[in-house]
């Protein structure tokens, strides 16, 4: 492997796996990308930067000039999971696989992937048409889970979520009334779950390309099951730093709550349960690993809610 993984990167596995963890899978990178180079019949064109947060991204040309994408990650980024949502969506709104899991090894860490045009998300569409564009993405992905699947619960994973949240209140008790609030909503919800689909996990405006195949197509799914409000709720917080900076941000924050319910047809109060869960989570998340900025914008967003 003749060249460094972006920065972005290097910093993102740190925080997520440990600063241990990280340097040795970042280790092994050089042997994993030859062994998926050679696995996919594929040359790289260049890396993909500043890239994602989980993986390395490649650009690549398979052997009859196709161009394609090659994504390696880690194990903890469950990219086994990743190919089975993309494999049952079968370019339906989402990135389209381009070669069977096997032809990567039994681990499922290189996905061979449609190339979209990755500088051009939707966040490059004015606010309004962006939300549209969204809301019409995200919609194709609500299907029903395949049988025998293996993803995780909304339940289950939010679960997860919740010491982390209740330690970093006990860290800076100015945050307790906030935590405590979204994890009311959130053991709320999910007492009574209506309904169970396949969802990406991680949608929001970034999350969807511009294609050729179709004018937009979603990307790096953590695909777990249940309701789609959960799925939504990451949606509506996006470009929080403009939200925070507009004198009318906490206003058009619950507009926005209520229009995409509206557009979507989901019950507008379970949507803001779930925005103001994700808020926090992420808010509290990002405070633990110092990234204080965004930490700070979350939170004032979830205190909107």
């Amino acid at each position: 492997m003749g060249f460094e993984p972006p920065q972005r990167l290097v910093r993102a596995l740190g925080e997520t796996y440990g600063d241990a963890a990280a340097a040795e899978w970042l280790g092994r990178l050089p042997s994993l990308t030859d062994d998926a180079l050679s696995a996919h019949t594929v040359s790289v064109d260049r890396v993909c930067a500043p890239g994602g947060r989980s993986s390395l991204v490649l650009l690549v040309h398979r052997a009859d000039g196709t161009p394609a994408v090659l994504k390696i990650a880690p194990e903890g980024a469950a990219p086994a999971l990743e190919w089975a949502a993309l494999a049952h969506w079968k370019g339906w709104g989402a990135v389209e696989l381009l070669e069977p899991q096997d032809a990567a090894g039994a681990t499922g860490d290189a996905l061979l992937l449609e190339r979209l045009h990755h500088e051009v998300s939707l966040r490059s569409l004015p606010e309004a048409k962006a939300l549209l564009e969204a809301a019409g993405t995200v919609r194709r992905l609500w299907v029903e889970p395949p049988a025998g699947h293996a993803f995780e619960t909304v339940t289950e994973r939010t679960g997860r979520q919740a010491e982390p949240m209740r330690a970093a209140a006990v860290r800076d008790p100015v945050l307790e009334p906030l935590v405590s609030a979204a994890l009311a909503a959130r053991d709320e919800l999910v007492q009574d779950s209506p309904e169970s689909f396949l969802l990406h996990g991680n949608f929001r405006q970034s999350k969807v390309l511009s294609g050729e195949r179709a004018p937009w197509l979603a990307v790096g799914p953590e695909p777990l099951t249940g309701e789609r409000a959960y799925d939504l709720a990451r949606l509506v917080r996006d470009r929080v730093e403009d939200l925070i900076a507009s004198p009318g941000g906490a206003v058009t924050a619950r507009r926005r709550v209520k229009k995409l319910a509206e557009s979507l047809e989901l019950d507008q109060a379970r949507l803001r349960g779930w925005t103001l869960f994700r808020a926090v989570e992420s808010g509290t998340r990002a405070l633990t690993a110092g990234r204080t900025q965004d930490g700070e914008l979350s939170l004032e967003f979830a205190g909107w809610l």
